[in-house]
């Protein structure tokens, strides 16, 4: 008998609809419902009705706050209105931060104040405020680089300004001069940091908050994020010459210990339940705005999804699971204390991703899955083209903020990149609000979040998932 090269045997397979054991495909039928899934969710306000319910009855959700508490509600009273299966909540508990007041101005030379916003695990400063001489650098590297002791007793000022990119990419310096650098100027001896804010923002007088690299409250120094025009006016005062002094008048810290709640909703698998596709976004949120874009967009685009997929005539072959993050701002607690919890089931995972990059358009979607899920990976990129999304074969999966943790576990993973190019004009301030939110991009995501949930759910085999099965990603980290 004439023998047929493998890859012609396998290409009859597929087209016969008979897969190989180790091959995973999605039937032809599930490819339909998922195109009408799509196609659905391009006219359906649910998301949006979902982030301004969200938005407006809680609004801004600083992790262990009252309204924190409140968003736990909500969020249990939305997944059951929505008509989730199952509804629960899983303990988060994490150091609790709390902000009560912000003051900074110019000493001398020319007296004047200043906007800016307190950090993430900053320190108040000693009573009756801060007062020091400035000493700017223009990157982190200038400031790993200088002599401690022109640092001592003296408030660091870096002076990075983050660049505008699609996919956001400017924010992983921006970041790391807030996380890393009051971190490294306290080595140094500092006595407070100052940094421009991380944000692509350059006329609004907002300041971008987020948190540092503190973990320890005794080796902390105050540290706060300047406005970026508040920040081009120091660079210009500090341009004269002249010794600059600034006082710095915080009141904030870590005042104990905090327990908050992941959300989860299920819609409940009919042939596989305990299989899952793990999607959500994270419920807190900055306290300066309302949490719209950051990330209650996330969160109702997750809810909008698992809602049609629920409405369907019948029940997806495997569960797919909604989950509403504790705290991801102060330190991704909610999506670590998820995957240390479930890592020992991770092999029950067939794909995960997380909404946790505002609300513009899905235009880029990469994964981390088996090589004999690459087809399918393929069959999904196909019915989510038509609405804008490429798939990148070269790049990984990384399953978004909290969803990281779960795929540094073995999770197999997909990124959906949203258009980010102004996400940063509002992220962490307070202009992060509804009115941010184009509710037709929104439901593109919404569209997106479902098609590719329900495939998952209904293909012939896994994608991957198992104990340390992408560690080469460094996912995670």
């Amino acid at each position: 008998m004439r023998r047929l090269p493998l890859t012609l045997l396998a290409a009859g397979l597929l087209a016969s609809g008979i897969a190989s054991a180790a091959t995973t495909t999605i039937p032809t039928t599930a490819v339909k419902t998922a195109e009408q899934l799509r196609d659905r969710a391009l006219h359906d306000d649910t998301a949006y009705q979902v982030t301004a319910s969200l938005t407006t009855e809680v609004g801004a959700r600083l992790a262990g706050s009252e309204a924190d508490r409140r968003a736990v509600d909500w969020a249990v009273a939305k997944f059951k209105e929505l008509g989730y299966d199952k509804v629960y909540t899983e303990p988060v508990t994490y150091p609790l931060w709390v902000r009560r007041s912000e003051r900074a101005a110019i000493v001398a030379p020319f007296p004047q104040p200043l906007a800016l916003t307190a950090l993430g695990y900053s320190p108040a400063t000693p009573k009756g405020g801060l007062r020091a001489e400035v000493v700017r650098f223009d990157s982190l590297d200038a400031l790993k680089a200088a002599d401690p002791a022109a640092i001592k007793g003296k408030i660091v000022y870096v002076d990075y300004r983050m660049e505008r990119a699609k996919d956001g990419h400017g924010y992983g310096m921006g970041s790391a001069v807030r996380v890393a650098g009051p971190v490294l100027a306290a080595e140094k001896g500092a006595a407070g940091y100052l940094l421009r804010s991380a944000g692509t923002d350059a006329h609004e007088r907002a300041p971008h908050t987020g948190v540092t690299g503190f973990r320890d409250p005794a080796k902390a120094i105050p540290a706060a994020a300047l406005s970026n025009p508040d920040a081009d006016q120091l660079t210009r005062v500090l341009a004269y010459g002249k010794p600059v002094t600034l006082k710095l008048d915080l009141d904030c810290g870590i005042v104990g210990e905090y327990t908050g709640a992941n959300v989860i909703g299920e819609i409940t698998g009919r042939k596989h339940p305990h299989q899952v596709v793990a999607i959500g976004g994270h419920l807190d949120s900055w306290d300066l705005g309302t949490g719209a874009i950051d990330d209650g967009a996330g969160v109702a685009i997750a809810m909008a999804a698992g809602k049609l997929i629920h409405d369907l005539p019948q029940r997806p072959d495997r569960t797919i699971r909604v989950i509403a993050f504790a705290n991801e701002e102060m330190g991704l607690w909610g999506g670590r204390a998820y995957a240390e919890k479930h890592a020992g089931e991770v092999a029950k995972f067939q794909l995960g991703t997380e909404s946790d990059f505002g609300a513009g358009p899905i235009w880029r979607m990469s994964a981390s899955v088996k090589p004999e899920a690459r087809d399918a990976i393929g069959q999904i990129a196909r019915v989510l083209e038509p609405v804008g999304v490429a798939y990148d074969a070269t790049r990984p999966g990384g399953g978004g903020s909290d969803l990281s943790q779960m795929h540094a576990k073995g999770m197999a993973a997909l990124s959906l990149t949203q258009d980010g190019t102004k996400y940063f004009d509002w992220h962490h301030t307070p202009n992060d609000t509804l009115d941010k939110i184009d509710p037709a991009e929104l439901a593109q995501n919404v569209a997106v979040y479902a098609a590719f949930s329900y495939m998952a759910a209904q293909a012939h085999g896994d994608f991957g998932s198992a104990p340390g099965a992408f560690a080469k990603d460094g996912a995670g980290e």
